[in-house]
């Protein structure tokens, strides 16, 4: 089912060239902490070109229940009125955060050093992910956390009363787990450290510092090192939000195996914590160019254009690229079915604990249709059949997972027969305006129940 109503099950079928300008949403990472971190200033952040989707519209939400003034003025342009460090007032009922880990995991973090209870639930998804990963490290803060078995969702977080500073060494690579303790460190006093082995994408450490905390980030033997001195007056800020990298790797993946295609991204977010996908796709042959680049609000920014690559070849991705392209590796399997060769992709566990077992959804997907896939607990290999081979025809479950969902739709865009999926509702989470930005491309896709 659907994570917000019935389901909507969708079919794409092979299309011809996908031409133009894919404006795809605001960036997801960057929207959800515009809005927290607005909420957590006094007085007013503005916000243009935020992402609303379902996931960052449960946010906004969210720090309204938590007495900030969130107002939606259209077109993307939104004003947060904050309480400021600390200000976090109790709210009156249970937060809902929809579909979204890193909604709930960034706003446990938020109010958690504040001397107040809430209670967080989520649709049956987002319930069936472990919250113990941020919740064990608030807990060194004074945090208390009672939830289900397994430390599931429906959860009561009891915020510190007197917080202590923390040093913790995160044990996975995971960016919510480091905002989340970071963001918990805002009100606690003194000094708290996260330590990270492997980096993660940044925005919380650029956006706290432009929001005006003191902030240090070091690389170290240990890994790298950020420090948070706690207790700051942040300053409202002006927020132009890049678009999304990981929106835009679906129509920047379809117009690399559809025939003929050329399709530009204007004005996407490439801060290099985020980017590992397209590194990738060029070590495979991909025909990708990065036109008119620049730094908008402390974000590198350029137009990606993309266009049609009929000799791609399998490669191995470095293991220790994973934190930097998480998100991308389902829509990064369907690109590698259509290689010369075989894909592996190590170092990626994170993927069987996201919205749904990714590893697990894709491969049984792109097996359904014709594609050979291994899998290990930390790893896949996809055996590429090359252009035009991929047979199709499948139906594919998309697990309440909205990247699942898009990366079928994309597979049926070039394979030989069409794709269907179960459910594409849960892409309202994170890619509202996915369907007709595709069909402006020139791609086929329906909804079965239309």
């Amino acid at each position: 089912m659907s994570s917000h109503g019935t389901p909507i099950p969708m079919t794409s079928r092979p299309c011809g060239p996908l031409k133009g300008a894919a404006r795809v949403p605001g960036d997801k990472s960057i929207s959800h902490r515009a809005l927290i971190l607005g909420a957590l200033c006094v007085g007013e952040t503005q916000i243009t070109g935020l992402l609303e989707g379902q996931d960052v519209l449960d946010t906004a939400k969210a720090m309204r229940a938590f007495g900030a003034e969130v107002t939606d003025h259209g077109g993307g342009n939104w004003s947060v009125h904050g309480v400021g460090v600390g200000g976090f007032a109790e709210p009156d009922q249970v937060i809902d955060c929809g579909n979204s880990g890193t909604g709930v995991r960034l706003i446990m973090g938020a109010m958690a050093t504040s001397p107040i209870t809430a209670t967080f639930t989520g649709d049956a998804s987002l319930n069936g992910r472990p919250m113990a990963r941020v919740t064990d490290p608030l807990a060194l803060f004074g945090t208390q956390a009672v939830g289900r078995a397994g430390g599931r969702l429906p959860m009561t977080l009891v915020g510190a009363a007197d917080p202590v500073p923390v040093e913790y060494t995160v044990p996975v690579p995971s960016a919510q787990v480091k905002s989340a303790v970071l963001l918990a460190g805002l009100n606690a006093p003194g000094k708290t450290v996260v330590i990270e082995a492997e980096a993660t994408r940044d925005h919380t450490e650029r956006m706290l510092a432009g929001f005006g905390a003191e902030i240090a980030v070091e690389e170290t033997e240990k890994g790298r090192v950020i420090t948070l001195t706690g207790q700051p007056e942040l300053t409202p800020q002006k927020i132009d939000v890049p678009r999304d990298p990981s929106s835009a790797a679906f129509p920047v993946c379809a117009a690399l195996i559809v025939p003929g295609s050329d399709v530009l991204v204007p004005g996407i977010g490439l801060n290099p914590t985020r980017a590992g996908l397209y590194t990738t796709l060029r070590e495979m042959g991909a025909d990708l160019t990065y036109e008119n680049e620049r730094v908008e609000g402390g974000e590198p920014v350029a137009d990606l254009r993309a266009r049609f690559s009929p000799d791609l070849k399998g490669i191995e991705v470095p293991p220790e690229r994973a934190a930097s392209m998480i998100d991308e590796y389902p829509v990064l399997s369907v690109v590698a079915s259509f290689a010369d060769g075989q894909t592996v992709m190590r170092g990626v566990k994170e993927l069987r604990v996201k919205e749904s077992d990714r590893i697990d959804a894709m491969a049984t997907g792109l097996r359904a249709n014709g594609i050979t896939v291994d899998e290990g607990p930390d790893w896949w290999t996809v055996t590429g059949l090359g252009h035009g081979n991929v047979p199709g025809g499948a139906t594919c479950a998309s697990h309440l997972d909205h990247r699942i969902a898009m990366s079928f739709l994309i597979l049926g865009m070039a394979a030989q027969r069409p794709v269907s999926v179960d459910d594409g509702g849960p892409i309202a989470t994170s890619f509202p305006i996915f369907e007709p930005l595709m069909r402006d491309l020139g791609a086929h896709l329906a909804r079965s129940n239309a």
